[in-house]
């Protein structure tokens, strides 16, 4: 079966008052208060396409995490972006959101089989998570730390899924799945774990929107782009050279391009 190609995430230019997007509109910062952080993926997503980001910046003193779900509104027959996704988003309407918190984020299975499913789709089962008839490349899902001394065991305890979800570096993705019945389910990805349908029954046929809400404790995400398929030969490179060093700061030592370090050490 061909693999699956997208084009590149991108932030919708329809946004909230206090967003501000970067040239690429690949990183969204809210530059003041807590609310007015709506942001919208720029085209519907595909079935199975994962709308995928990492925070970037936090911001001490408020109350809340960042909020991420799916509308089947255009964001450019919107009148006016809310001022929240929950509950005014919401409330209008055609649209789940999600509210992402330190420790309750996943999703009681419903069924022994569902339970099931959920133990072989384990972290280290497969380099692919893999969400019903979805398949995934796990390499892109796990945020990092930044290069260090001891980045190396920072990185362990996000693959392990052992920091809070809204910590800085965390990875959060939103997709939908087609039903049997024509509808579709919402799923959660966080560092790398389906946390199951967080919403069921959205409508297939039409062109479902990310959600992505900058709000309060979260202040800036950036995209990350998911490969699907065959690796890029950039990727496999990147992989052969982190498993022969202790950590990213060795890489600063290699002879190496200077661009294929920076995408070694921070990638």
């Amino acid at each position: 079966m061909a693999a699956a190609c997208y084009p590149s995430s991108r932030f919708h230019r329809i946004h909230g008052a206090n967003v501000r997007l970067d040239p690429s509109r690949t990183q969204a910062t809210r530059v003041e208060s807590f609310a007015n952080g709506l942001c919208f993926s720029q085209e519907p997503l595909a079935p199975g396409q994962i709308f995928l980001l990492e925070i970037e910046e936090k911001e001490l003193g408020w109350c809340g995490h960042l909020r991420v779900g799916l509308t089947a509104r255009d964001p450019s027959s919107l009148e006016a972006v809310p001022e929240y996704s929950l509950p005014d988003l919401v409330n209008r309407g055609d649209s789940w959101v999600f509210a992402i918190t330190r420790n309750h984020n996943r999703v009681t299975p419903d069924t022994a089989a569902e339970q099931a499913s959920v133990r072989v789709r384990g972290f280290l089962a497969d380099p692919y998570l893999l969400i019903e008839q979805v398949r995934i490349p796990r390499d892109k899902l796990v945020g990092r730390s930044r290069p260090g001394r001891y980045s190396h065991i920072l990185d362990d305890l996000y693959q392990s899924n052992v920091l809070p979800p809204t910590a800085r570096r965390s990875r959060i993705g939103v997709l939908y799945t087609l039903q049997p019945d024509g509808t579709a389910d919402m799923h959660m990805v966080i560092n790398g774990e389906d946390m199951g349908p967080s919403a069921r029954g959205l409508p297939a046929s039409r062109p479902l929107y990310a959600v992505v809400d900058v709000f309060a404790s979260t202040k800036s995400v950036r995209l990350i782009q998911v490969e699907y398929g065959f690796p890029l030969l950039q990727t496999l490179c990147r992989l052969v050279i982190q498993k022969h060093v202790v950590h990213r700061l060795a890489i600063d030592g290699l002879n190496l391009p200077p661009l294929l370090k920076n995408f070694c050490k921070y990638e």
